[in-house]
């Protein structure tokens, strides 16, 4: 499989894409009107949670640059999270 690279303002874009894609599943929690969030289970019964760091764990995107920038913010959110 070959490489993909992107440079300047399309990768910054498309890593952004994928920490607003993350951020506005999880922005939905907050706060003292939060709501829940349900995530399909491959296996067995859906999830229904209303944990951001539970939610960004489930998350994954399909184009390769975005769910890069998702996955940092993943990454944030279990080490503050522990």
């Amino acid at each position: 499989m070959t490489k993909q690279i992107q440079f300047g303002e399309q990768a910054r874009k498309s890593l952004e894409k994928g920490v607003n894609t993350l951020a506005d599943a999880v922005k939905v929690t907050l706060g003292p009107k939060g709501r829940n969030v349900v995530l399909d289970a491959k296996f067995g019964s859906p999830t229904i949670t209303n944990d951001g760091v539970t939610i960004a764990r489930d998350i994954d995107l399909e184009d390769p640059f975005e769910n890069m920038g998702a996955q940092l913010v993943k990454e944030v959110a279990t080490k503050t999270n522990d």
